[in-house]
This record gives structure tokens, C-alpha cells and sequence, in this order.
């Protein structure tokens, strides 16, 4: 069954999900306020409508209820950006995604009610720096203000040795939840304490950020 999504704003951001959801196959209702915009997107997306998301009529004739999810992509225009956002929440809307522009219209979005706040350049920001860093840090995701979820490649200082003897828990104050050995496309969630690292295998690791800053610095990181 397919699932229906809204998208309200088609700048780089809300244009990129239009795609990517409309390639996976799911049906995707891309609104903005510019006529260009929605001549961009009319071929890609099930339907594109010009329309001012800030009016609740407007809203609710377009049939926006019957969405599950909307993601709100509004660019610059901060004051649309939060409106759209009470409206939705007003309407019922199960799940709503917001594009913050700055720490103060996430602390007004979460306040009034959106589901996920998202800052792409800043998350993207941290990921890159974080994967600059060294060749060792794969990925990098925020879950919280100060909680992430780290994908490491082992290097030299943890080869050959156990979870246990690694004893990142107590070390650290980080958890491996994951690992995906260097010889093997399966990854094997929840590993045991007697697991043997290899260099090259890729561990998934979840924690504070200081605490997977030390991981990264002390174990991870390559002399």
C-alpha cells in the first residue's frame, strides 16, 4: 500500500524529498506558493499545486487531513514557516516535519507542536566535519542535542581484540549496538562481549557526544 505525503515548499530541501519519495514510489502532494516551482515538479510528484499553506481554507480544500505525514520545506520566510506549522497541528495532522532556519524557530516549532525539527545544513555541517576528521568515521547522526549515533570503521589500536577487552561501555560510556565484519555483507546486531574486532569491520556506536568524542580520540582514531 502506497503511503501519502505532503510537501509544502520546493526549494532545494523540500524539492529533494519530492524526488526521493516520489522514486521510492510513494505519493507526494508538492505545494508552493510559486507557480515556477510547481511547473518544476508538476512531472515528478502524483500532484503539484500552487497554493498559500498559511490559510487554513486553503488547507483544508486541498484535503490535507488525508495526508499522515507533511513535511513543511519553507525557505526564508520563518513567519509561514510557523504558521503552516499551527495549522497543521490544528487540523490533526499525524506527523509533521519541520525545516528550521535557526535555534529560535526550532524552540517556536517545537513549542507549538511539530513532531521533527530539522536543520539539513547544520546536520550536514556536523556529519561532513565529522567524516573529515578522519577516514576511520563513516557517518555520523545526531539523535538529540547531545545523543548520536556513530558509524566507525576499526582501526590498528582495536584489532584483534574482544568487546570485552575493549571494555567501551565502562571506558567510554558508549554502546555497540551493531557491527558489520570487514569479510561480511550481514551485520550482526546486539554482538556478543566475545566477538573479535578486525581491522576494517564497521561498528555502530550510540552515546553522549563527549562520550563518543573520547571513543573517537582515544580508540578509533589512527596514531
Amino acid at each position: 500500500m502506497k503511503r501519502e505525503f505532503a510537501v509544502i515548499g520546493l526549494g532545494r530541501f523540500g524539492g529533494s524529498i519530492c524526488r526521493e519519495l516520489s522514486e521510492e514510489g510513494m505519493d507526494v502532494l508538492a505545494i508552493d506558493i510559486h507557480e515556477e516551482k510547481i511547473n518544476e515538479y508538476k512531472n515528478i510528484v502524483a500532484h503539484a499545486v500552487i497554493a498559500d499553506t498559511t490559510d487554513e481554507n486553503t488547507l483544508k480544500e486541498l484535503g490535507i487531513r488525508n495526508f499522515e505525514h507533511v513535511i513543511v520545506a519553507i525557505g526564508e520566510n520563518i513567519q509561514a514557516s510557523i504558521l503552516t506549522t499551527l495549522m497543521l497541528k490544528e487540523l490533526g495532522i499525524k506527523k509533521i516535519t519541520v525545516k528550521a532556519q535557526n535555534d529560535y524557530h526550532e524552540k517556536v516549532l517545537n513549542k507549538i507542536g511539530a513532531d521533527h525539527v530539522v536543520h539539513p545544513e547544520r546536520d550536514m555541517g556536523r556529519r561532513i566535519a565529522h567524516n573529515i576528521i578522519s577516514t576511520n568515521i563513516l557517518d555520523h547522526l545526531e539523535l538529540s542535542d547531545d545523543h548520536s549515533i556513530v558509524e566507525v570503521k576499526a582501526g590498528s589500536r582495536m584489532h584483534g581484540k574482544t568487546l570485552i577487552e575493549l571494555d567501551i561501555r565502562a571506558q567510554f560510556g558508549c554502546n555497540v549496538v551493531a557491527i558489520k565484519q570487514a569479510n561480511d555483507k550481514q551485520i550482526n546486531v546486539s554482538p556478543m562481549a566475545d566477538q573479535i574486532i578486525d581491522q576494517d569491520d564497521v561498528l555502530i556506536v550510540i552515546g553522549a557526544d563527549k562520550d563518543i568524542s573520547r571513543f573517537e580520540k582515544q580508540l578509533v582514531l589512527d596514531e
